[in-house]
């Protein structure tokens, strides 16, 4: 007997998006500086859409693109600010995905201003309780589990065809940020959308190979370095991990390539949660946070000036190492005792 099941994507609402979209005559995509495979994939998605429909339409990054998404040949399709690039004209609407914060997006955001008669952001990320607020009417949608997804619901709304080149970005997004479906917050809509694009791809192994298999010698004697220096707290629930820059550079690495590291951590079976401590200057770190799932951790996030998902954060910080770690692992093991109490019995 062969039975048949009826799964429907859940549609985003995107008509103001679209009335920006259908109004403008051209357009400039970006996304955040040190972009990843949600933000460089939903612009060229969405690039490569427009351009379908006659759009006058460009695809500017802050900073370099990380080499392992060439198979996208992003030199071809967009430009880097901080590299060379044509001057911006005017533009009559800017559209920057996965980021909320114009902080950001700088020095290319102040450009913008400057240039297009409008800015909007397209995000799944939460607005920061004490950070700037997003431009009027930009789209925040935080059931999205990936800015692909958005940009998916656009191209469908503007009745533009799917085709390879913009299926293979928008594989790229989802596969990325849901990490192969493992972080898909609940929502059938991510499976739906890759069986969707998968129709027009050809190279989804090769998706996945550059996106999560693209490991070389060097990349493997940094991590049998760092990984035998985690620092355990909270009986082996809570780690942290320092990155040195002088690390990266003496593997011959580049940032892009610290990027896995923090999801390494969380295949440690007795963690809850993890922070990964990346310098990138004398007393300058990016920290990245990630839980397991029963502990939230954008708060702690939050309280350094950084924002990002429930379960997955991080933000700048200046400051001493040790200072800096004893601060996050304080506040790391606060939440640990929330949680703890919570699972405790009530007493009568």
């Amino acid at each position: 007997m062969i039975y048949m099941y009826s799964i429907s994507l859940t549609p985003l609402n995107v008509d103001s998006i679209i009335q920006q979209i259908s109004k403008a005559e051209s357009l400039i995509l970006s996304t955040h500086k040190q972009c990843d495979g949600d933000g460089l994939g939903a612009i060229l998605a969405l690039y490569h859409a427009l351009k379908k429909s006659g759009k006058k339409v460009r695809c500017l990054t802050v900073d370099e693109v990380p080499k392992k998404y060439s198979y996208l040949e992003p030199a071809k399709h967009l430009e880097v600010f901080e590299g060379p690039h044509r001057p911006l004209e005017k533009t009559d609407l800017a559209l920057i995905f996965d980021t909320n914060d114009h902080r950001l997006v700088e020095p290319l955001y102040a450009e913008l201003q400057k240039k297009c008669g409008q800015i909007l952001f397209i995000d799944h990320h939460p607005v920061l309780n004490h950070g700037p607020e997003p431009t009027l009417g930009s789209y925040i949608e935080t059931r999205a589990a990936s800015t692909g997804e958005i940009a998916y619901f656009i191209i469908k709304a503007l009745g533009i065809r799917l085709d390879q080149r913009i299926s293979e970005s928008l594989y790229t997004s989802v596969a990325f940020d849901t990490q192969l479906f493992k972080f898909v917050k609940n929502s059938v809509n991510s499976h739906l959308i890759a069986a969707d694009v998968l129709q027009y791809i050809t190279n989804a192994q090769e998706i996945h190979r550059h996106l999560f298999a693209t490991h070389t010698v060097e990349k493997v004697a940094f991590l049998a370095k760092v990984l035998g220096e985690i620092e355990y707290f909270g009986e082996k629930q809570i780690a942290v991990l320092r990155l040195s820059s002088q690390d990266l550079v003496d593997h011959n690495l580049d940032m892009d390539d610290s990027r896995d590291v923090i999801d390494m951590l969380m295949n440690i079976q007795s963690l809850q949660a993890a922070a990964l401590l990346r310098e990138d200057g004398p007393n300058l770190f990016k920290m990245s946070l990630r839980s397991k799932g029963s502990m939230e951790i954008l708060g702690v996030a939050e309280k350094f000036g950084g924002g990002g998902h429930l379960f997955a954060a991080g933000a700048p910080i200046e400051g001493p190492y040790e200072e800096i770690k004893s601060k996050v692992v304080k506040h790391l093991l606060a939440r640990l005792d929330e949680i703890d109490d919570v699972k405790k019995p009530s007493q009568k």
